[in-house]
């Protein structure tokens, strides 16, 4: 997500879910929709081979 689209986002995702939104809590939320952004980039933006498999499904009970 651009860092530009992020106030609306947050605005546009708080009426989706009828989530009231204090104007005074609005820029940290902002604020952390973008340290959001940043982080998600390390996941969004890795390079995988085209040649990689999908991983089995993962069972925590079959890792005793």
């Amino acid at each position: 997500m651009q860092k530009q689209h992020i106030p609306e986002y947050v605005d546009r995702a708080a009426e989706l879910i009828d989530l009231p939104l204090d104007p005074e809590h609005r820029p940290g939320v902002i604020e952390n929709m973008e340290k959001i952004a940043e982080i998600a980039k390390l996941v969004t933006e890795f390079p995988l081979p085209d040649t990689i498999e999908p991983a089995p499904i993962f069972d925590p009970a079959d890792d005793r």
